[in-house]
């Protein structure tokens, strides 16, 4: 039967509550023990998918399609291996089930209530995922005390109850402020936030401190004592030079051991060299390069946290810091702030607003022969620029922006032009594509089959693809099946990859996406030889 961990947030939001789980289930991964985690967002949202993502950060995008919370990026980084659509759920998900069922007559003769009906079906998907697992951490979303969590915090204080106690324990992530007028940290918020807690029936175990300055001895001891926790069981969690040294600062403390005894695990071994290898890389870079990142949302870097992270690690794949320069699309300014980058990444994205300078900064990388990545959207823009520059097809455009276009080099499938309903309706998670031979994505992935997630409605429109091909963009890489180009090229460029996919949802920390490490390799190698390489072919 597998053992149940349950991570909660007090004080504030964005503390740390998935780096805290997906690091806890890294350290008892690396003891021998078999982990999986589990989100439950408490907005009445059926998933993220049709979020902001000022308001929600990244969608993260599962194997099998899955629209979920971008702390799934985290578990499936640190964990490496693959989360699907049952590793996350939200309210809006539990809410919509009982309904459904109610409206079946499923529930007839009864009033349908919070309890038992939606604990039991939280506890339901609880449970649904621990199949072969030794240890399921549930991360819940929200802060104690948010009255939207409460239904999720119930079914966890029911669940300890059921499991029984050497089978479920409470981890709770709080902050420890500290007052510059005072000079001092303050316990108080988490010793309220514990109290809260507590009057929901659950009493934590382990209190994980989120703290900015080291927490002294008489503070650990402090919270030990009027949060009812031993001493060892209060662990702090200071600022890290890189999120993936958190689980080495959680065992320096003995946070795996705690757990083991308080579960009474039995771990099979203790092998961290792998990960320490990773953060000594990190810490300890050879080179460094910057890149530029080309979005609209850079204001909030969760947005493109998943993006961030494959640079990370592509620049890992040559012991190398990647500087990322969040680049605002909107600037008035973009060709400055250009200058100096060794590399240019156009993310994916939604909406019309910012396409213009999206549009300006892959000619800058196309003219400029600087080595350039565009992610989903950032693909559709770099066939819209070659069309309009190259080709000279006056506002050819994608009818996401411009249905009355007179060139539609992106479109919509006929299918998805009958779609009504926004949410989960688009091409999603993993499809397979081959790769033509000697281009260079076939050599940047050393492979002609390949398999990438996706997550977009519009496509290149094939109408047009002889037309760019003949003109220097080539298509490389096609899903067969249904004739869709997933993959184009420039020719004559040192480095210039496109792709209607989002690669970066399948990086780890330990095995570096190909396209990142490639366009990493690229930015080197132009560091390496600086100057103006204006190429008077697509200069026009």
């Amino acid at each position: 039967m597998a053992k149940f961990i349950f991570v909660t947030g007090g004080v504030v939001s964005s503390l740390g509550k998935g780096i805290t789980a997906a690091s806890l289930a890294k350290l008892l991964q690396s003891r021998g023990l078999s982990v999986t985690c589990l989100k439950c967002d408490p907005y009445i949202n059926v998933d993220p998918g049709t979020m902001n993502p000022y308001q929600h950060g990244e969608v993260f995008v599962t194997e099998d399609g899955a629209e979920t919370d971008l702390d799934l990026g985290h578990y499936e980084r640190f964990l490496n291996v693959e989360m699907h659509h049952i590793n996350n759920f939200t309210a809006g998900k539990i809410y919509e089930t009982i309904i459904a069922k109610e409206r079946r007559g499923e529930f007839l003769g009864t009033t349908v209530q919070v309890i038992p009906h939606i604990t039991d079906e939280i506890k339901h998907r609880f449970r649904l995922v621990t199949k072969g697992m030794d240890v399921v951490i549930v991360e819940i979303g929200g802060t104690v005390g948010d009255i939207e969590s409460l239904p999720f915090l119930e079914a966890a204080r029911q669940m300890g109850m059921e499991a029984g106690r050497d089978n479920a324990l409470f981890v709770h992530v709080t902050l420890v402020p500290y007052l510059k007028a005072s000079e001092e940290l303050k316990t108080k918020p988490t010793q309220h936030s514990v109290g809260k807690l507590r009057e929901i029936g659950i009493n934590p175990d382990i209190i994980v401190c989120r703290t900015e300055l080291p927490l002294p001895g008489e503070l650990r001891n402090k919270i030990a004592l009027f949060c009812s926790v031993p001493r060892e069981a209060v662990i702090e969690a200071p600022d890290a030079a890189t999120i993936y040294e958190v689980p080495l600062i959680f065992h320096r403390q003995g946070l795996d051991e705690q757990v083991l005894m308080l579960l009474r695990l039995r771990a099979t071994g203790r092998d961290f060299s792998e990960w320490m290898d990773v953060v000594h890389r990190i810490t300890h870079p050879e080179r460094e390069v910057t890149i530029a990142l080309a979005g609209k949302y850079t204001e909030l870097k969760d947005a493109y946290k998943s993006v961030h992270e494959a640079l990370s690690h592509g620049g890992l794949a040559h012991k190398t810091r990647v500087q990322i320069r969040y680049l605002d699309v909107r600037s008035p300014d973009l060709e400055k702030t250009l200058e100096g980058v060794h590399g240019i990444v156009v993310p994916g994205g939604f909406g019309d607003r910012g396409i213009d300078g999206k549009i300006q900064v892959v000619r800058y990388a196309r003219e400029h022969q600087v080595p350039f990545l565009g992610l989903c959207l950032g693909m559709q823009i770099a066939v819209i620029e070659f069309a309009r520059n190259v080709l000279k097809l006056s506002g050819a455009h994608s009818t996401e922006f411009d249905s009355k276009t007179r060139y539609p080099v992106i479109d919509l499938l006929a299918e998805q032009k009958q779609v009504q309903e926004l949410g989960a309706t688009m091409r999603l998670g993993s499809y397979p594509c081959v790769l033509k031979k000697g281009s260079l994505a076939q050599k940047v992935y050393g492979t002609a089959n390949i398999s990438e997630r996706h997550r977009h409605r519009y496509e290149l429109n094939n109408k047009f693809r002889k037309l760019l091909e003949e003109a220097g963009l080539l298509v490389t890489g096609t899903y067969v099946s249904k004739n869709l180009p997933e993959v184009v090229e420039l020719d004559g460029h040192p480095w210039f990859l496109a792709v209607q996919f989002h690669p970066e949802f399948k990086s780890r920390p330990q095995h570096p996406h190909p396209l990142f490490a490639g366009i990493v390799g690229a930015a080197l190698e132009r560091s390496r030889n600086p100057g103006e390489r204006r190429n008077p072919i697509y200069a026009r």
